[in-house]
C-alpha cells in the first residue's frame, strides 16, 4: 500500500452522507440540547486533580494518560465552554475556547467507545462528585447524531432497529425456545396471553449460553411462578442505551414494559446482563414520566428473594470462590451484598478480589466495548488486570453474575490460555436446587 494510499483510508468508522462540517454541527448541537444544569455544574466542576486516573482501567493497564476519564471529555468541555458557558461570548471573541474540528472528533471516537465502559468506578473516585460516566454518555449521544460510531456498534443499532434485538428477530423466538427446551428438557413458554412475569433474555442467552436460559426455566418452574417469553418484548440488552441513540433506548424499553402491562405482569425480570439492568431499572421512568406500571428486578435480586423467602432451597458446594461485580449491577445498580447472600447460601468461602464491590474493576467490554472489534487488544490488557487479581485469591472458582461480563472474561481467558473460566451465579443455583 503506498503512502498516498494509507493517508486516504479513513482512521475512524462512520455512518451516513454527511460532510464533515454537517457532522460537526450535528454533535455540537446535540450536546447543546443535552447541557442541563447537572451536566453544566460538572463540567465547570473538575479541579483538574487527576484521581480519576487511578480509577480507570484503561490507563492503569496502558500507563497512556490520553485514557485519563476526564480528558475522554475534553471536545465535550470544549463545546461547552465555545456554545453555552455563561462566558462562552467572550471565549469566543478571544479565541480561547475553539469548537472542535472533525479530525478531533474522530479520534475522540477512540476515547469514548473503545476505550471506556462507562463503567462508572472514575465517577466514584472524584471528589467533586462528578458523574464522568453519565457525561460519556451525553457525549455518545452526540456521536450517534454525527454518524461517528464504531461500526460494529452502528451494525447491532441497525439490527436492533428492524427486530428489536441485536441478533433475534421475534417470529424467531418460538423456535428458537422450543429448541433450548428440547436441548435441556425445561418447558419454556411463549406468548401466553397472560401471565404475573415477562421474563427476557439477553442475546447470548439465544445462543452460545443457552443453559442460563434453560436455568432461569427450571428454577421458575420449580416454584410454580406464572410466566412467559413473548415476541413483543424478549431482548433486554439496549445497543441504544450504550451508542447514545436515545430514539432507540426508548423504543426498546418500551417494547419489555409495553409487552408485561399487555399480558397483565406484574414483574419483568432481567437476565443476567449489566447495562440491560441499568437500561430498564434506573432510566426506564423518564421514558414514562411517572411511575412504572412494572417492578423491574434483576436475576440476582430474583434468587435472592427465593433464597430468602424459603422458595427455594440449595445444596451447599463447600469450595473456594471469588466474584467479579458487574459494574452497572453492583456499582451503579446497588446489588453487591444480594449477590454475596446468595454464593453464602451456596456454601461458598468467597475469598474477595484485591478490588471488589462498588470498588471493582471493570471486566473491559462493558459500554459496548465487548461488541466493538477495534477495541480487542485493548480490552485483552485490561482482563490481564483480572486475571491477575484472581490468581493472588488462590480461589477455587471464579463466578459473576452478567452475561457479558462472562462472554469479555471468556475471550480474555481464550486469547491468555488462561484456564479457569467464569462462572454463573445463575446457573451454580439452578445446579445445585435441592428438593
Amino acid at each position: 500500500m503506498s503512502a498516498t494510499t494509507a493517508t486516504a483510508t479513513p482512521a475512524f468508522d462512520r455512518q451516513g452522507e454527511q460532510d464533515d462540517a454537517a457532522r460537526v454541527d450535528a454533535a455540537i448541537g446535540s450536546f447543546v440540547r443535552e447541557f442541563g444544569v447537572t451536566a453544566s455544574l460538572h463540567l465547570e466542576s473538575c479541579v483538574r486533580c487527576g484521581l480519576c486516573a487511578d480509577a480507570c482501567h484503561f490507563r492503569i493497564t496502558t500507563g497512556d494518560p490520553k485514557y485519563t476519564p476526564i480528558r475522554k471529555l475534553e471536545p465535550l468541555r470544549r463545546a461547552y465552554l465555545h456554545e453555552v458557558s455563561p462566558f462562552a461570548p467572550l471565549w469566543r471573541a478571544l479565541g480561547i475556547a475553539k469548537k472542535p474540528t472533525i479530525d478531533e472528533l474522530e479520534q475522540w471516537q477512540e476515547l469514548l467507545y473503545d476505550s471506556c465502559t462507562m463503567c462508572g468506578r472514575c465517577t466514584t473516585a472524584c471528589p467533586m462528585g462528578i458523574d464522568i460516566a453519565e457525561l460519556v454518555k451525553v457525549a455518545r449521544h452526540g456521536m450517534f447524531k454525527a454518524g461517528l460510531v464504531p461500526e460494529r456498534m452502528a451494525l447491532m443499532d441497525r439490527t436492533a432497529r428492524q427486530w428489536g434485538s441485536t441478533a433475534t428477530p421475534g417470529e424467531d423466538l418460538p423456535d428458537i425456545l422450543a429448541e433450548v427446551a428440547d436441548e435441556h428438557g425445561v418447558p419454556i413458554p411463549c406468548d401466553l396471553a397472560r401471565a404475573d412475569i415477562l421474563v427476557t433474555a439477553a442475546p447470548a442467552e439465544l445462543g452460545e449460553h443457552t443453559k442460563s436460559l434453560a436455568d432461569a426455566a427450571k428454577i421458575l418452574n420449580r416454584i410454580g411462578a406464572s410466566w412467559t417469553m413473548h415476541q413483543a418484548g424478549f431482548d433486554a440488552s439496549n445497543i441504544g442505551f450504550n451508542n447514545g441513540d436515545l430514539e432507540l433506548q426508548e423504543r426498546l424499553t418500551r417494547s419489555l414494559i409495553d409487552t408485561a402491562v399487555k399480558i397483565g405482569a406484574k414483574t419483568v425480570l432481567l437476565p443476567e446482563c449489566g447495562h440491560a439492568y441499568g437500561a430498564a431499572r434506573w432510566e426506564a421512568a423518564k421514558w414514562y414520566g411517572q411511575a412504572l406500571p412494572v417492578r423491574i428486578i434483576h436475576m440476582t435480586e430474583f434468587l435472592d428473594e427465593l433464597l430468602a423467602d424459603g422458595r427455594i432451597r440449595v445444596h451447599p458446594i463447600g469450595e473456594t470462590a471469588t466474584f467479579h461485580d458487574p459494574c452497572q449491577i453492583v456499582r451503579r445498580g446497588g446489588l453487591e451484598a444480594a449477590a454475596r447472600r446468595v454464593l453464602a447460601a451456596l456454601g461458598f468461602e468467597l475469598r474477595e478480589l484485591q478490588d471488589h464491590g462498588t470498588a471493582g474493576l471493570c471486566c473491559g467490554g462493558g459500554g459496548g466495548v465487548v461488541s466493538n472489534q477495534r477495541a480487542t487488544p485493548l480490552r485483552h490488557k485490561v482482563f490481564e488486570l483480572k486475571r491477575q487479581q484472581v490468581e493472588a485469591t488462590g480461589a477455587q472458582r471464579f463466578v459473576t453474575s452478567c452475561g457479558q461480563c462472562r462472554i469479555t472474561l471468556e475471550m480474555g481467558a481464550k486469547h491468555a490460555s488462561w484456564q479457569k473460566r467464569p462462572e454463573s451465579l445463575l446457573e451454580l443455583v439452578a445446579d445445585n436446587l435441592a428438593d
